[in-house]
């Protein structure tokens, strides 16, 4: 990520116009419950970041206006997810709603400290100032983050955390 425009933490808090720019969206058809309106209308949302090629959809809503807001925010945490760098500094303290805008940059600097203890939540625990058990808490509350988390300790050897 030696390019200015895949910096991880500059993506994670580009305004959604900014984000969008940068972005290649399209829109089809969505599928599913919501009656003739929905399938006949192009209201669900495919985003596609140029600089990374992270994708998000979403075709929850007959609205594509607010398919495209869920698109990017998920889009936001798919990028949390997928972009790891080297720690810098301690996880702020601060309990971050999940639908708080700076959530998925919370959630990548999480994974980034997560990491580089090689999973382990003890470690990281202490390594960012919070208690096992309110890591494990934090954790928790995002199904996505949970099941990333669980993903990641089973590939390095390590049980799933039991939530």
């Amino acid at each position: 990520m030696n390019d200015p425009a895949c910096d991880r933490d500059t993506l994670l808090r580009l305004d959604d116009r900014e984000l969008t720019s940068a972005c290649v969206m399209t829109f089809t058809k969505g599928t599913g419950n919501g009656g003739q309106h929905r399938n006949k209308t192009a209201s669900a949302v495919r985003l596609r970041h140029r600089a990374t090629g992270i994708e998000a959809t979403d075709c929850s809503e007959r609205s594509q206006h607010r398919n495209r807001a869920i698109a990017l925010r998920k889009l936001r945490l798919n990028m949390a997810l997928a972009l790891r760098v080297h720690p810098a500094g301690e996880l702020p303290r601060l309990r971050c709603a999940l639908d708080h805008p700076d959530y998925p940059l919370w959630v990548a600097r999480l994974l980034d400290h997560l990491e580089e203890q090689h999973w382990e939540l003890k470690a990281t625990a202490g390594k960012t100032g919070h208690s096992p058990s309110s890591l494990l808490k934090l954790i928790a509350r995002d199904p996505a983050l949970c099941q990333y988390v669980n993903t990641r300790r089973t590939a390095s050897g390590l049980p799933a955390l039991i939530f």
